[in-house]
């Protein structure tokens, strides 16, 4: 059996060897943060570019990320965290996590192919007693499923004999990954109370806030429904702007007034739901479930509202257009914004995309600025000269702070359509623009 009291008294005594795969956006903060708690932790990564930055002390991650570049630079300079390229470096490792993307396909399926090669590379070095923890989100059943066959093949062990397998699905998102993981709550699942045991003790070197032991089960449960609920909120969020700009309300006036009402939280309405989480962790919940005699509505429903706001944008553009009887057909249009979170480089499902898509294929000349993704990283103001539109996607503090009067001199027809509401539509009026906001009746103004 596994001698998990050795492991305990590794992790007490800081002498346990930290592995961990991917050194993304959770991988890398959580590197950092048991490297700067006094463990050894050695990074795997199959982007060289990325490894070379890592051993350089440089954050790969762009955007706003408090704290992360001055911690990855300490620990990297102290010779705690070292990235490589070879899993070869990790058959030393006493804990190993696996931070790796977990996407899905056109037709919602769970594309694994980086957990499995991960899986399959690990089970060649792994050493006994070695506890390997997934961190990514997966659907319900992938651990038995999945990850406990790949490990048992490939490395010729016995689970729960020769290695041990818990999951934790991390909580974090751009711009807070440092603060997220110290202070949001996790679930540490195990395939043995004891397993468990030991990943709280792990996890409590990181983690201030509550780490509650459960199954494995229960663990892939718990991240993939939390964001299902976000997302089967936000579409009605979304479907309720979508109302309320038929009717001739304003949907932030009703949310405020709702909200007033204890026990509600009508959340942000918006242009569209991105990032790597909340697209896909809905279709996870409902593929553990997709071989069981179980007709799933509400998920799909709240899927659909969502992915189909770019769209919105689109028909706001079509309505500004034609009230100016002007064509959309070779026009040009500025996109503000293509990560899918504010301050972010992150474009993971970016709503902006779709957009992009959509106006691409209808003829329609984009231009795209974003202060923190590569390639789109120019003027504001130089972007949007002489476009016929202009559409905030993104809520940057750039975007917020625009001079509505510069954008009006800029454009060629003055149209602004505000995904995200980030412009006070009556002072939009004041500077000449046509404004188009997400459950905003322009003909109020």
């Amino acid at each position: 059996m596994v001698n998990l009291d050795s492991l305990k008294q590794l992790i007490i005594e800081k002498k346990a060897r930290v592995g961990i795969v991917g050194l993304g956006y959770v991988g890398l903060p959580v590197a950092c943060l048991l490297a700067n708690s006094g463990f050894q932790v050695t990074g795997v990564d199959i982007k060289q570019d990325r490894v070379d930055t890592i051993n350089k002390g440089v954050s790969p991650i762009e955007g706003k990320e408090p704290g992360l570049a001055e911690l990855l630079a300490g620990v990297v300079g102290k010779g705690q965290l070292i990235a490589s390229t070879s899993y070869d470096d990790l058959a030393t490792a006493d804990i190993i996590l696996i931070d790796v993307e977990t996407p899905i396909d056109e037709s919602h399926i769970p594309q694994y192919r980086a957990l499995i090669a991960a899986c399959r590379s690990l089970g060649e070095v792994i050493k006994d007693n070695a506890l390997i923890i997934v961190e990514s989100t997966i659907a319900p059943g992938t651990m038995e499923g999945v990850v406990r066959p790949l490990f048992e093949e490939s490395s010729g062990k016995k689970s729960g004999i020769d290695f041990s397998l818990g999951a934790c699905p991390e909580r974090v998102m751009p711009g807070k990954l440092l603060v997220n993981l110290r202070s949001m709550n996790r679930v540490c699942g195990g395939d043995t109370p004891d397993v468990s045991d030991t990943m709280v003790k792990f996890y409590r070197n990181i983690v201030e806030a509550d780490l509650d032991q459960s199954d494995l089960i229960t663990a892939e449960l718990t991240k993939t429904a939390e964001n299902a609920y976000r997302d089967v909120n936000i579409a009605f969020a979304n479907e309720l702007a979508l109302i309320c700009q038929s009717v001739g309300a304003d949907f932030l006036k009703v949310r405020a007034l709702v909200n007033k009402s204890p026990g509600r939280n009508v959340l942000f309405a918006g242009a569209g739901v991105g990032g790597h989480c909340i697209p896909k962790d809905p279709w996870l919940l409902a593929y553990g479930v997709s071989e069981k005699e179980i007709d799933l509505n509400l998920i799909p429903a709240a899927r659909a509202v969502n992915d189909s706001m770019p769209q919105h944008v689109v028909n706001l553009l079509r309505k500004a257009f034609d009230k100016f009887e002007k064509p959309m057909v070779k026009s040009r249009v500025a996109i503000l914004g293509f990560a899918y979170l504010e301050e972010s480089d992150d474009v993971r499902n970016s709503p902006s995309e779709k957009l992009f898509e959509i106006l691409t294929s209808l003829n329609v000349n984009v231009l795209v600025q974003d202060p923190y993704v590569p390639g789109y990283q120019r003027s504001i103001y130089g972007t949007i000269e002489n476009c016929d539109a202009v559409i905030i996607m993104v809520a940057h503090q750039a975007y917020q702070e625009l001079d509505l009067k510069a954008v009006k001199d800029h454009l060629r027809t003055p149209i602004l359509i505000d995904g995200r509401r980030v412009v006070n539509p009556q002072k939009a009026r004041e500077a000449e623009l046509h404004y188009y906001g997400i459950g905003f009746d322009s003909s109020k103004l």
